[in-house]
This record gives structure tokens, sequence and C-alpha cells, in this order.
């Protein structure tokens, strides 16, 4: 009997690995013998690196890179199946959570740190970059990440400009020459959940400068600026990447990837999947078992859970969920493949103590569950 462990963080309990190893206790207990595959899940957001480093066995590698403010700071990504992959988060370099409330200012975050850490994996030798982009600081339409790695960007005097979201509107020249060359050697896919276009009412500075501290004033100067960066990309490139479904994500990087780095945008949870290798693993799979924090209708949305049930239905594999609330319209999950769904929690308690006990709460309902198939003969 093989059952694949595959569930998601529960955010601020704890990590996708501490679930996929709590749930493996408790079906253990029931079910000793059993073949467990543990594969720690992630969108492709914060916890991507971790989760798939934990999955497929990874390693981290730790460097100083430059933060979205310009200081030091210290990040790591991963590097999968023996060195070919590497998983990046932009948060790791260029995240909000890196700058405090009263710094928050889009005109002068940078997203140079990511393009560091890019530049690293590729001097590693590596032929893939998956690039998380949620949680970043920046609405710098990913020229920082450009500058690390070669790019340079000059005003109408031919001079060199600065890092931060303020120079987009004094590009006259981008040079790129010296871009880094190790990039015509690797594929790159972005994680990337959202459609946003790069500029418009949806774009990445009326939606998202706001949520990264921009005042009115400065979200039009962004848009503008974008604008500005979209034309001279497109007489460089020949093609409008204005409107480029995702292009507004974390700050238009993703516009810059697409254009200068040749990458790929595609829904995290199959990036992740693709990752895992989860297809090749699946068809001789008995039950697969998946999880998350909360799970109500809006799952459907293409979170995790529901990436892995889609697999798990092509090849009539039965999905059982755990998750810590169950909320309106949960029973909707069952029309996207996921047979089962239960929720961790024993009995009423305060939250942060429901938060504490995720890890023995979660492996007390795994072996209850394991119990019930057990009775039931159904494994």
């Amino acid at each position: 009997m093989k059952i694949i462990i595959a569930p998601d963080s529960f955010k601020e309990s704890m990590s996708a690995e501490c679930a996929a190893n709590a749930i493996t206790k408790g079906f253990k207990s029931v079910f000793p013998d059993a073949q467990y595959l543990c594969l720690p899940i992630a969108d492709g957001g914060e916890g991507t690196v971790d989760a798939l480093i934990a999955a497929a066995g990874g390693e981290r590698v730790s460097l100083e890179v430059k933060g979205p403010l310009g200081d030091m700071v210290s990040a790591y990504y991963g590097l999968l199946h023996n060195g070919e992959t590497a998983v990046i988060e932009m948060a790791q370099a260029s995240g909000l959570m890196l700058v405090s409330p009263e710094q928050r200012n889009p005109m002068l975050t940078t997203s140079y740190g990511t393009g560091q850490l890019i530049q690293d994996a590729l001097e590693k030798g590596v032929k893939k970059i998956i690039l998380g982009i949620g949680g970043s600081a920046t609405v710098d339409g990913g020229v920082g990440m450009l500058q690390a790695l070669g790019v340079v960007f000059y005003d109408n005097q031919q001079n060199k400009l600065g890092l931060g979201g303020e120079v987009l509107n004094h590009i006259a020249t981008i040079d790129t020459s010296s871009l880094s060359p190790q990039l015509q050697h690797c594929m790159i896919e972005v994680a990337c959940d959202v459609d946003n276009p790069l500029v418009g009412e949806r774009g990445a500075a009326m939606i998202f400068g706001p949520q990264k501290g921009a005042t009115a004033s400065m979200v039009l100067e962004l848009e503008k600026g974008l604008n500005r960066f979209a034309e001279l990309i497109q007489q460089i490139k020949g093609n409008d990447f204005r409107h480029l479904s995702g292009g507004g994500a974390a700050g238009g990087i993703s516009v810059a990837a697409a254009a200068f780095m040749n990458a790929k945008l595609k829904p995290g949870i199959d990036i992740v999947i693709d990752a895992v290798k989860l297809e090749q693993e699946i068809f001789d799979t008995d039950l697969v078992i998946v999880g998350e924090g909360s799970m109500d209708g809006q799952t459907a949305g293409g979170k995790a859970p529901l990436g892995i049930a889609k697999v798990a239905a092509k090849h009539n594999v039965p999905v059982i969920a755990l998750s810590g609330v169950l909320g309106k319209g949960v029973e909707a999950l069952h029309q996207e493949g996921i047979d089962a769904f239960f929720s961790i929690l024993p009995r009423l308690s305060p939250l942060d103590e429901a938060l504490k006990q995720g890890a023995e709460n979660v492996q007390q309902a795994a072996y209850n569950i394991a119990k019930v198939l057990q009775l039931g003969k159904l494994l």
C-alpha cells in the first residue's frame, strides 16, 4: 500500500514539512507497513523553497544580497535535482516583510537582491530556475533584478541610473550587452497566480502599489514609469508586454523576466507539481492526503490541495484533505477531486492555542482517519 502525504503549510501553525511528518506519524501508527511518500507542497509563494527542499531532497544556499532598500540582508534559495534546478523566492531578497511599515516606499525599493540570487544560481550551473514572486516590496518593473544580471539603464544624458521604482521615468536607453550569458542555457519559470497586467486600472502600480507604501502621487508616477519601460521594451523586443496576463505581479518583475530572460509564467502549483515529480509517483498510489490551514469554496481557485487533487483524479486515486478550518462552500471541493475533508480541531479552543497544537492535532486527526479506513477495510 502506497500513500502520498502532500500538505501545504498550515499558516502561522506549521510548515508543510511539519504537517507532512505529523500526518505520516498518525497513519504509521495504524498502517506501519505502508509505503509513505512525503511531498510537502507550496503554491509558489512563501515557503516554496523549504517545501521543495524537503520534498525533493535538495539543499539550501545562503548568501548576503541587497535588500529592498539597498542594505545587505541574509537570503537563501534551494538547489534540487543534483544541482540542476534552483528554487528562488523573491520575498527572501526583495520581500515586503524586510521593510518596516514606516519605510515602505516603492519609489525606493528594488528587486536587485532577487537578481543576485538568480545570478548566484546561474554561476552554479543550474539548468532551470523556479522563481516564486509572492510578497515583494517593489514596483520597479524588475529593473533591479536586471541590473544585478548585468543590464545597464541610462537616462537621456547617458548617466547610469540607480535603483528603485523612481528610475522608471528616467530610462532612455537599455544596454543588455552584459546580460548574464548563462541565461541562454537556463529555463526560467515564474510562479504567477494573478492575471493582473503591467499597467492600467488592474496593473502593478494601481493595485499593488498602495499595499507596498505608495501614496496616490507615487502610484501615478509608477504607472507612468511602467508605461515608459514597456514602450522601451517594445522598441527592443518588438512585443508589447503592457497587457501580459500576470505581468503586473510583484511590481512588474514578470514582464522583465519574460522580455529579457525568456521566462514562462505558470500557475505556481503546476510548477511545484512538476518539480516534485508527482505525476511519476502517483500512478501506483492507493491514497493521497492533502491539507492546509483553511479550506472553503475559494480553495477551488487554484490552491495547492486542488492542484494535487486534480492530478490524483486523473489516475483515479482517492484524496482526503485535512484542514484547520472548513469554511463556507467547502462542499464544492468534492467536484474538484477531493473525496473527503476533515477538520483537525478536536475541540473549541482559542486561536493561539489551536495554532500551537497544530502538529499534535494533525497527527491525531490522521490517526483517526486511518482507524476508520482500517475498520472499514478500505485499505
